[in-house]
């Protein structure tokens, strides 16, 4: 795999409106030729089409965010992401949707919808397993009660990324024992965060990379806008910690993770 992949990137929010076509293009001289967006809710879904019309790096995954499962409209929300699995739908370059995401937990903004985050995460986990689709996963302030869903799936457990990775060693042995990958963004070159004495630990077949962009942007970009052209900076951290070649030995094998897992083409 000649490329980087960058796993988790919102390229299509308003942040890129004045220069995507530079965002793509800095991602591209990179060498950053795979970049997939996952969805937030159905106020996100035609940005997100048109922004994989743009150019054929982009792969599209669908699903609802947990921060948008709101008591008055999540079934009318998780009925969007259905019928939009089952469409059919094809980007302009042939990209169907690769992946059921972004799904979740978040804590962090509101304990009291819980009872309906875990319904619509365990719905699209579901929906997910019967397609033969992986999940991008959203965990925030909520380590235990994303575990126990995907526990609770059983033999319907879809495989998937906990996408921006940030737990201990037990959490990342628990998410590796049950077929899930952990998508290694930005916060690994924060200092303090505590991730690369994780990282150093994980076996390089069980980590891909991603940027969150707008999100999180690694240093020396901390604080600005993130961008896929940054997932470089991720690669070259994780080398550093674990005595690897960032072009030669991370690039290779995150994207073959990558590829292993979301199965693009």
């Amino acid at each position: 795999m000649p490329y980087f992949a960058d796993t988790h990137a919102h390229l299509y929010l308003p942040e890129f409106d004045e220069d995507i076509d530079a965002v793509i293009d800095r991602a591209w001289d990179e060498n950053v030729q795979v970049v997939l967006l996952p969805n937030i809710d159905s106020s996100t879904t035609e940005r997100l089409k048109l922004t994989c019309g743009k150019h054929p790096m982009f792969y599209p995954m669908m699903g609802l965010h947990p921060c948008s499962v709101k008591q008055e409209n999540y079934k009318s929300e998780l009925a969007h992401v259905l019928e939009e699995l089952d469409s059919g739908y094809q980007s302009e370059h042939g990209k169907p949707y690769i992946a059921v995401g972004e799904i979740g937990i978040d804590l962090y903004w509101d304990k009291s919808t819980l009872d309906i985050q875990v319904d619509a995460f365990e719905q699209q986990m579901l929906w997910a397993h019967e397609r033969n689709l992986p999940v991008a996963v959203h965990c925030r302030d909520s380590y235990d009660e994303v575990m126990s869903s995907i526990e609770n799936m059983g033999n319907q457990r879809p495989k998937g990324v906990l996408h921006c990775f940030t737990g201990d060693m037990d959490q990342a042995n628990k998410l590796i024992d049950l077929g899930f990958m952990l998508g290694i963004g930005g916060v690994i070159t924060f200092k303090n965060s505590g991730l690369d004495k994780v990282v150093e630990q994980i076996d390089m077949e069980h980590l891909i990379l991603e940027t969150d962009s707008p999100y999180l942007a690694p240093v020396p970009h901390r604080g600005k806008r993130n961008e896929s052209a940054y997932v470089v900076d991720v690669a070259k951290k994780i080398a550093e910690i674990k005595g690897l070649d960032w072009y030669n030995d991370v690039r290779p094998i995150t994207t073959e993770n990558a590829h292993r897992l979301f199965q693009y083409h």
